[in-house]
């Protein structure tokens, strides 16, 4: 299926590694022009460089912090400029430090708003001169399956995240006059360097092994298994295509059926 993306440009935020890498190479294996930012520019330009190896299409390398507003206008506004325009914003950003309450200060709480929350204002406010200026497009945020339903010890998360998707939700009504199309995307557990940070962690808080816990999270799946990386980016892709033009304030899930609401 050709999902229409051909020339089209792209920004991906924060996405050196994880799901805004794989977000990022399905962009361009569909024919998109991506640009893509790291905080890191050396981690950035490696990105790029393995994408275009595998799909032949050139990718832009920038250094950004995500949680800083002028580092992220700039980019931007870079971006936009260097790809002669802007059609797809997908919002990515590292995923908030791990915590019960009790265990979270103020400082914690502040750069997770700024990381989570803050950087899809930003980036949005960005970003919409250039989408508005080529007649709409895109806008895709990376959510988390805690947009549904608690996750253990990821209390940051469980407060920011359905912020971020209440603000996706508003957005498609009041951009959806300009062709604007904003949705999210909630992962669930796809297997990413995150996702083993937090069985680390968890198996150290628990008294036992990662793979232990990682088989626990296994059997809560019903596909019986971790999702991957390039699983999801195919999502991420088609939301952000042609193909899905009507779908407006939604929300996917890419779980493998493991959040069981509604």
């Amino acid at each position: 299926m050709d999902l229409g993306l051909k020339d089209q440009p792209a920004v991906v935020l924060a996405a050196s590694a994880g799901l805004g890498f794989a977000t990022a190479l399905a962009l361009a294996r569909e024919g998109a022009r991506v640009a893509l930012c790291s905080r890191d520019l050396e981690r950035a330009q490696d990105a790029a460089r393995r994408i275009e190896e595998a799909t032949g299409t050139a990718v832009h390398a920038y250094a950004a912090d995500v949680a800083d507003a002028h580092s992220l206008t700039a980019f931007i506004d870079a971006a936009a400029r260097d790809l002669g325009g802007l059609k797809i914003l997908v919002c990515n950003a590292g995923g908030p430090p791990p915590g019960n309450f009790a265990a979270l200060g103020e400082a914690q709480w502040q750069t997770a708003y700024q990381l989570t929350l803050m950087s899809v204002v930003r980036s949005v406010t960005a970003a919409l001169p250039h989408l508005k200026a080529g007649g709409g497009g895109r806008i895709l945020a990376l959510l988390s399956s805690s947009v549904k339903r608690p996750l253990d010890n990821l209390t940051l998360s469980n407060a920011l995240r359905p912020a971020v998707m209440g603000l996706c939700k508003s957005l498609s009504v009041e951009l959806g006059p300009d062709n604007i199309q904003v949705n999210g995307l909630a992962p669930g557990r796809v297997l990413t360097e995150r996702i083993q940070q937090l069985d680390e962690a968890a198996a150290a808080r628990r008294g036992t092994t990662w793979q232990a816990v990682r088989e626990a999270s296994e059997r809560e799946v019903p596909m019986g298994r971790l999702g991957t990386p390039d699983e999801f980016g195919r999502v991420a892709a088609f939301l952000c295509s042609p193909a899905a033009q009507y779908v407006n304030g939604s929300t996917l899930l890419v779980d493998g059926g493991a959040v069981t609401a509604l």
